[in-house]
């Protein structure tokens, strides 16, 4: 028969711990001991039986009744909870995966552990359980399976945390687009905004902080003011050129337009921030949007992007720069020479007044 287990320690502890119990019933039953409770069973009868009075007729015959029908119960309890029978050994032991599969989480097999040196002692080494202690392993076992397959299985954060830190823009010319959209636009509204000093709320003192802002997306005078500057400086093909929009501007050979902040960003399809999400996996945005159900799935969106278009993730050495020790990459002659004068300078003794 086979023991479900359903962590490490456990799977370890169940077979040590069945080892012990057969090391502690050896000693019972070499000691004699397991004949205590038959003892104490015939005194026990025997100070009853001299307790009763003359009516209950021949004690004799009652006592020897009372004791027959309670050994036949103690050597019951004897062989089914006491006495080992069942063999099992670390091949019998099986560690239950089912609802971590079920939940699409990945949890290593013990021997796939740190805990693969411990199972290895206990390799060729079995235990006997009773029969009774195999069953109850049993039915404790499916109660608690039934238990957890009725909980709705769960988002793994600590995996989520993972993916949102190390999802970035694999397109590198759709990350030189964010560099010139910030410049364009994110960096004029955050001019601009200093300048006029509108009265905010907390909320939009954070949404300000980020370039997909709700607050420059949707107030007039920031992204949607193309003529004040708002706009692409540079062509893109993306958006046709339109002889309204674009008036006063250059009409080039590709065809592109310039478009405004607003539509830079939001439109359709090929909005920056539409492309951007096509950067996070699907898989990602839906585990994110099942935890945070207090979040509508335009906030989880905007609060992925914001992260992926955030400064830390666009540096690749976070911003740390390394060169060689003349503060320039390579060298020339005139840094050596400049070098052998600088230390034959510092060599030189100083002059006596």
């Amino acid at each position: 028969m086979i023991l479900h287990t359903n962590d490490y320690l456990e799977y370890y502890l169940t077979l040590v711990g069945w080892l012990i119990n057969g090391g502690i019933w050896n000693m019972i039953e070499d000691s004699g001991l397991f004949a205590a409770p038959f003892a104490a069973i015939v005194i026990s009868e025997w100070l009853r039986a001299r307790g009763e009075g003359a009516d209950e007729g021949n004690k004799g015959v009652l006592s020897l009744a009372r004791v027959e029908n309670r050994f036949y119960t103690a050597i019951l309890v004897i062989i089914l909870a006491c006495m080992p029978l069942v063999n099992v050994s670390i091949d019998t032991i099986q560690f239950d995966r089912s609802r971590s599969d079920q939940c699409q989480y990945s949890i290593p097999n013990p021997a796939d552990t740190g805990w693969e040196t411990s199972f290895s002692t206990l390799n060729g080494k079995s235990a006997t359980v009773p029969v009774w202690w195999l069953f109850v392993h049993a039915m404790s076992k499916a109660a608690t399976a039934a238990s957890v397959a009725a909980i709705p299985c769960g988002v793994d954060l600590q995996q989520v945390r993972m993916d949102v830190n190390k999802a970035r823009i694999n397109d590198p010319l759709l990350a030189q687009e964010v560099a010139d959209f910030t410049n364009d636009c994110y960096a004029r509204a955050r001019a601009k905004l200093f300048m006029t000093q509108p009265t905010l709320s907390n909320d939009q003192l954070n949404d300000v902080n980020w370039i997909g802002s709700h607050f420059f997306l949707q107030t007039s005078g920031y992204y949607s003011d193309g003529f004040s500057g708002f706009r692409s400086h540079t062509p893109r093909t993306k958006w046709p050129y339109d002889a309204t929009r674009d008036a006063g501007l250059p009409q080039t050979t590709g065809g592109g337009g310039f478009p405004t902040c607003t539509q830079w960003w939001s439109d359709g399809s090929v909005g920056l921030r539409a492309r951007l999400l096509e950067q996070v996996s699907p898989d990602l945005l839906s585990k994110l949007a099942q935890w945070a159900k207090f979040m509508t799935q335009t906030e989880v969106d905007d609060s992925v992007i914001r992260d992926l278009v955030s400064p830390r993730k666009q540096q690749l050495t976070q911003g740390q720069v390394y060169s060689d020790y003349g503060g320039q990459v390579g060298g020339s002659v005139l840094n050596d020479f400049t070098r052998l004068a600088a230390t034959a300078g510092q060599a030189s003794p100083p002059s006596k007044s």
